[in-house]
């Protein structure tokens, strides 16, 4: 017999101020589960939770799940789950959830907190920062399977996501065949329109909008950080936030008495675990497999006569919202956010879907939202999910893994081992060389259709691909250098 798996606790946590009056993350993600537990109605919950689930920030605990359930006095010694970036952050809730469907646990804890606000205050305040010392590891330690980059693009772009982003970015203006200014404004006014969003979103890191002139020009506060992409396109991960949701069976809800208030459901959640580094994509703008998942979840909102009112698409660069959007085919009139988007309701690495989630449990309990969908990503664009939520449970939870699939229709490109030649470029981006000088760093197709990363710092060059449409033509290389 399937148990039915319902949420009935959430919180989030946000702190602002001085370095003195901010928390590491450890106290921000104990804070998120005592507001959780108080938020349930019933704060006996917490003698019931049998496993807690954290994605991994920026911290160096091994195991916070445990000292906070100590903490708390939990009477159960729950099981730990630490999950590394490049697992899927609805992954872990996905495990709870069909756990609890089949019987496995009665309630599950996941949440997630980064306190990278105190460490740049201690920075600007010339005050030093420490973490409390975990060194017990957990019951289970997450990692992905296969790398989330290769070898060349790692080379020239390093482990930031900003670059890798922003090369699937120009690929994405060629395909939807956008000049260079229409490209520039329909991103500038598309997170224009996110930014209203957070400006009335009481847990946004940022409480005011900014014009579609403010994100689109290049200014001291607005620096292009990868070619198209300025500081205002991109997630904010400078923040002090935390958030956390209880999910039980419906017969522990139950005998605890929670208020059916409180209780929002997972209707259907559909995962792509299909890793490939960018380098070896065979197109940098689509992901089959994030396709594959995008219908699976159509097909059972179709099947089950839902009709999704409000969206939340992962949001660290335009990029990801651009690809989500087409998969889902939602319509340029549709709102693709309730949170405000990354870089204006704050980016916390690794747990922004667990912040995404909230919300949209949120406004389903108040009654703005009868069915959202919210999407995640792990990686560069590497991982894709997708999960809707609801007030009332159908038969049961429906969850879908595509990366089978996805394996068999979606192969790795060859990578090139030619030193020199010619090559076609199929996506690139502009950074700030290691000299503070800016690089060209490009995506090329071999005449072999292999696939090679190589970098320019010719000024010149530079500059063209700024001022013209360069995916599409070819250009020469040799020793991983690149001229047109």
């Amino acid at each position: 017999m399937k148990h039915r798996s319902v949420v009935i606790g959430v919180s989030t946590i946000q702190q602002k101020g001085d370095f003195e009056n901010l928390d590491e993350a450890l106290l921000l993600m104990d804070q998120a589960v005592k507001e959780a537990l108080s938020d349930s109605g019933n704060k006996s919950i917490k003698d019931q939770i049998d496993e807690i689930r954290i994605p991994k920030g920026f911290w160096r605990y091994r195991d916070p799940g445990k000292w906070i359930a100590k903490n708390n006095d939990f009477k159960k010694i729950p099981t730990t789950h630490v999950a590394k970036i490049g697992v899927l952050q609805q992954n872990l809730i996905n495990e709870a959830c069909l756990k609890i469907e089949n019987g496995e646990i009665n309630a599950a804890i996941i949440l997630g907190g980064e306190a990278r606000y105190k460490q740049l205050r201690s920075i600007i305040e010339k005050k030093e920062y420490s973490e409390t010392k975990l060194d017990e590891n957990p019951d289970f330690y997450i990692k992905a399977k296969e790398d989330l980059y290769g070898d060349e693009e790692l080379k020239e772009l390093g482990a930031m996501a900003v670059g890798y982003y922003a090369s699937m970015e120009t690929a994405i203006r060629k395909n939807d065949d956008e000049t260079i200014e229409e490209h520039q404004n329909n991103i500038a006014s598309m997170y224009e329109e996110f930014s209203k969003v957070a400006s009335n979103n009481e847990d946004a890191w940022l409480d005011h909008p900014y014009s579609r002139e403010e994100i689109l020009v290049i200014s001291k506060k607005n620096k292009m950080l990868a070619y198209p992409y300025n500081k205002l396109h991109c997630t904010s991960w400078n923040v002090n936030q935390s958030a956390a949701l209880i999910i039980c069976s419906e017969e522990l809800a139950n005998k605890l008495e929670i208020d059916n208030n409180k209780r929002v459901y997972p209707i259907s959640s559909s995962e792509n675990n299909h890793m490939i580094a960018i380098q070896q994509r065979p197109k940098l703008y689509e992901s089959l497999g994030m396709i594959y998942a995008a219908k699976s979840i159509n097909k059972m909102m179709k099947k089950l006569d839902i009709r999704l009112d409000a969206y939340d698409l992962y949001s660290c660069f335009p990029a990801a919202v651009k690809m989500f959007s087409k998969s889902l085919e939602l319509g340029s009139e549709i709102p693709k956010t309730i949170t405000g988007s990354m870089p204006y309701a704050g980016g916390p690495l690794n747990s922004f879907v667990i912040h995404s989630t909230v919300k949209m449990i949120q406004k389903i309990r108040a009654l703005e939202v009868r069915h959202g969908l919210v999407t995640g990503v792990s990686g560069m664009m590497t991982k894709q999910s997708f999960c809707v939520w609801g007030k009332e449970y159908q038969k049961q939870f429906i969850f879908d893994d595509v990366t089978e699939r996805a394996k068999l229709d979606e192969n790795p490109v060859e990578l090139s081992n030619i030193a020199e030649g010619e090559g076609e470029i199929i996506g690139y981006t502009i950074i700030q060389g290691s000299d503070n000088a800016p690089k060209a760093v490009l995506y090329l197709d071999d005449e072999k259709k292999h696939r090679k990363v190589v970098s320019s710092l010719d000024k010149n060059f530079i500059n063209l691909l700024m001022e013209e449409e360069w995916v599409g033509k070819k250009v020469k290389f040799k020793d991983g250098q690149a001229t047109p």
